[in-house]
């Protein structure tokens, strides 16, 4: 006689160790991605070492070029994080069908989006902490501690509509075109919200159109804790950066029905 033994059902897999696994991994891509280590990571030094160094006497926006320039390169370090971490990876994982392997695990959208928002996080807290001690030893720039640490703050919040507008070109985009499409809208980005360099000596039409672009906005978020002067108010600076994020949701939100409608049909 056999005896039928019913198969052991299979205990869950924990929501937190689900997404620490599913972090852990993201993580480990974006250090192992030269194409987003180099211009995340490095190239904010490299700039800082050859555009800044050269400049640390005087002031910007009313406080030392030093800590001002510090700042800048900074919030440019982690809006390239947020485009490269969200649009090559994410046209990658299309390409390679990774998201439709994802859809039959345990693993919901929100926990996929929320850790890549936290390893994008921390590898640009990790390439701007690189460029502070990179300015203090070299050119022996330094910002106090509780300064520092309301800057970073503010920028690592500020990095949310980046991060969108990172998500809806790698849901829109092929793996070879998100990012020469992130470098086409980054490096013009930065030179036309004064982050690059100031809005003072820039040409009018530049000046004119500055306060409608994000990072005009973000700079501005990150260089008011120095005692830089605001032309502004900060309540208009989050405001204008939650509107790009609502529509850089939207953007993301149309491309991903756009993707699943031609996989579908």
């Amino acid at each position: 006689m056999t005896t039928l033994t019913r198969p052991t059902p299979a205990r869950p897999v924990s929501p937190v160790r689900s997404f620490a696994a599913l972090f852990r991994a993201e993580l480990l891509k974006l250090v192992r991605n030269r194409s987003f280590v180099l211009p995340s990571v490095l190239l904010p030094v490299m700039f800082f070492a050859l555009f800044a160094l050269p400049n640390l006497q005087g002031h910007l926006g009313g406080v030392g070029a030093g800590p001002y320039m510090l700042v800048s390169y900074a919030a440019y370090s982690l809006v390239s994080t947020a485009l490269f971490a969200f649009g090559v990876s994410v046209a990658a994982e299309r390409a390679s069908g990774w998201m439709r392997q994802l859809r039959i695990t345990p693993v919901t959208p929100g926990a996929y989006l929320a850790s890549k928002v936290l390893a994008a996080m921390l590898m640009g807290l990790g390439s701007v902490l690189l460029l502070v001690v990179f300015a203090r030893m070299v050119g022996g720039v330094s910002v106090p501690a509780g300064t520092l640490a309301l800057v970073l703050l503010r920028l690592l919040l500020g990095m949310v509509p980046f991060a969108l507008l990172g998500l809806s070109l790698g849901l829109a985009l092929g793996p070879s075109g998100a990012a020469p499409v992130a470098n086409l809208i980054n490096i013009p980005l930065m030179f036309a919200s004064g982050i690059f360099y100031p809005l003072d000596v820039a040409p009018k039409f530049i000046q004119s159109i500055a306060p409608y672009l994000p990072a005009y906005h973000y700079g501005q978020l990150g260089w008011t804790p120095l005692g830089a002067r605001d032309p502004s108010n900060q309540l208009t600076h989050w405001a204008v950066l939650a509107l790009y994020a609502l529509l850089f949701l939207g953007l993301s939100l149309w491309a991903y029905r756009r993707d699943e409608a031609r996989r579908s049909g």
